[in-house]
């Protein structure tokens, strides 16, 4: 075949003679070498492809160049490194023991460089955020929420704002947070909401209270204990919850001076024997030495929803009611799967102070 040299030949495989500058060691001989030219990546791809086919018309077609360009791409590689990577002739496309060893390497840069470009391009725009308003950061129900969101947008910037429901709805309304987790019956029209978990509520006692053998507790065995209710600002509809079931049980709740401002805090109040918290089972684990036990007769339940500014489609949004949705099915959070996402309208309520349930 005339007009081509170096190494296309004309059965589709890019094959003639090797190289003039090449000796049998790959070093270079006496014949001049031309210019050399910094390598560049798209060689390297050219060189994995090829090195894959070990054909220069399938690497040809798969890289959507002709072949000549390719052979030319592959012995301009060669010149560069001043060394021969691939044997061929006019039956064949081997490796050299060279060729693959850096067939390793050229691998390795082509990823790092897919990366790199990766990095720049996500640098380039602003990451994604979500605004989650949270009433306390010991709830598991939130951070395992949080956490499937994580990890299915990781490159997802999650700024948490520890506040109470009232706030955060307020927050969300106005625009200045993304979601919120907490009771619904109080969110204005512009908040939409989706139930995702009916949480046991129970108490938190040292585990040698004469209430920690129990395994549930009777809501009438608190008679006459100093229960220790939540902040009014940050839960106050758990307040109502509680002070209803007591109520139900006959008799009016003992209550505990003072307030403080976290579950862990509770806590070490109960771990001194001051005062019994009152909580929901996904805030139970905060504190060694201390038990939860869940409350009875009434059964008491608080309902966690997901918060969010009606219409808001973002995808961050869209992501935390999905995550919602898969846990509360994977765990049983809800007694059936969770319905369809609702803006929530304030004109029906069903109870102001939660959820009652006699045993």
């Amino acid at each position: 075949m005339t007009g081509l040299t170096g190494l296309l030949g004309g059965n589709g495989q890019g094959i003639g003679p090797e190289p003039a500058y090449w000796s049998e060691a790959g070093n270079r001989t006496g014949v001049q070498e031309p210019d050399r030219k910094p390598m560049e990546f798209r060689q390297l791809r050219f060189f994995v492809t090829l090195a894959e086919e070990l054909h220069f018309g399938r690497a040809a077609a798969r890289e959507h160049i002709v072949q000549s360009a390719l052979s030319q791409q592959i012995r301009r590689l060669e010149r560069e490194l001043r060394v021969r990577l691939l044997d061929r002739d006019t039956h064949h496309v081997a490796l050299t023991p060279a060729g693959a060893s850096f067939l390793v390497d050229a691998r390795q840069m082509l990823a790092h460089a897919e990366r790199a470009a990766a990095t720049a391009r996500r640098a380039a725009r602003p990451a994604p955020m979500l605004r989650a308003g949270i009433v306390d950061a010991s709830c598991d129900a939130v951070n395992l929420v949080l956490g499937d969101v994580q990890d299915h947008i990781p490159d997802l910037e999650i700024h948490q704002v520890e506040t109470g429901v009232p706030d955060q709805l307020r927050m969300i309304a106005d625009g200045q947070l993304d979601v919120g987790f907490g009771r619904a019956s109080l969110a204005p029209p512009e908040v939409a909401s989706e139930l995702i978990r009916l949480d046991p509520l129970g108490i938190l006692v040292p585990d040698g209270h004469c209430l920690a053998a129990l395994p549930a507790v009777p809501v009438a065995r608190l008679a006459g204990q100093p229960l220790l209710l939540s902040d009014e600002a940050r839960a106050p509809e758990l307040n109502q919850l509680v002070v209803e079931a007591c109520r139900s049980a006959g008799f009016t709740p003992t209550l505990f001076p003072g307030t403080v401002g976290s579950v862990r805090a509770a806590a070490e109040l109960a771990a001194q024997g001051r005062c019994i918290p009152c909580v929901p089972s996904s805030c139970a684990s905060v504190l060694t030495g201390i038990v939860y036990r869940p409350l009875v007769e009434p059964e008491c339940q608080y309902p966690w929803s997901v918060l969010w500014r009606a219409g808001d489609t973002s995808d961050q949004v869209k992501a935390v009611i999905a995550g919602a949705r898969r846990l509360a099915a994977h765990r049983g959070w809800l007694p059936e799967p969770a319905g369809e996402a609702r803006t929530r309208q304030p004109a029906r309520r069903r109870r102001a102070f939660g959820d009652l349930r006699a045993s």
